[in-house]
């Protein structure tokens, strides 16, 4: 796009190079939309799945959608002891990404195992393992060897999920073509919320800053359930 908009320059026609160069913009701008589009769901798709740990970086805030009360209250911190986190009956991709979000970013290991955990943050994944990505959400969760480490000291957190937006990202790509979201029903979210750790002589411990971008799949006919968790923030 660029070498045509310098050759239009150079040809001596400035009516000629204008309108090359409003096209080159165009088609720019369009191709980052299918860009953004197609790299989600390659993510979701891909056979290799391998991903880091979620950024904890602050984004900028958004005003997200409305959601219905019930949803709401859904997204309260599952981090109470004793407690496992429990997903959501909810149709709204918002809703359950801020409730997820606290489920990944919450744990107790007075009480329960980290093979408990897990257990029980697979039950949030979605059923079809195409777009399952249950690697993504294992390596948020500390190793059985830092779990017992943390264990020992009686480490524990909760967590608050206070924004939730589409990154910018993902509601371009859903102008560009509304219809790709049928294929999958997958959302991409945006969440920043705290997290709240504390251990044994220290209840209060210290808070930090949390984001992460999640992949929800909320299909018409069923609950909304965890794709996966993307390896960066998406603002």
């Amino acid at each position: 796009m660029r070498e045509r908009s310098f050759a239009a320059d150079r040809s001596g026609n400035p009516g000629g190079a204008s309108r090359v160069r409003r096209r080159a913009l165009l088609g720019t701008a369009a191709l980052a939309v299918l860009v953004a589009l197609a790299g989600l769901f390659a993510y979701l798709t891909r056979d290799g799945r391998t991903h880091a740990k979620g950024s904890s970086a602050p984004v900028s805030s958004a005003s997200s959608p409305s959601a219905p009360p019930s949803a709401t209250a859904a997204s309260a911190s599952p981090g109470d002891r004793g407690g496992l986190p429990i997903p959501p009956a909810t149709h709204d991709p918002i809703a359950f990404g801020k409730a997820a979000a606290s489920a990944l970013w919450s744990y107790d290991t007075r009480s329960y195992a980290q093979p408990e955990l897990l257990a029980a943050l697979h039950k949030w994944m979605s059923p079809e393992t195409k777009y399952a990505d249950t690697t993504s959400v294992d390596a948020l969760v500390p190793s059985p060897v830092l779990w017992g480490r943390m264990a020992d000291n009686g480490q524990y957190a909760t967590a608050s999920a206070n924004e939730a937006h589409f990154p910018a990202s993902f509601t371009q790509a859903l102008r560009s073509d509304p219809g790709s979201i049928t294929q999958a029903y997958v959302y991409a979210v945006t969440v920043s919320g705290q997290q709240s750790i504390g251990w044994n002589g220290s209840p209060a411990g210290g808070a930090e800053s949390r984001s992460t971008t999640l992949a929800v799949q909320c299909r018409p006919s069923q609950n909304c359930a965890l794709a996966g968790v993307f390896p960066s923030v998406a603002p």
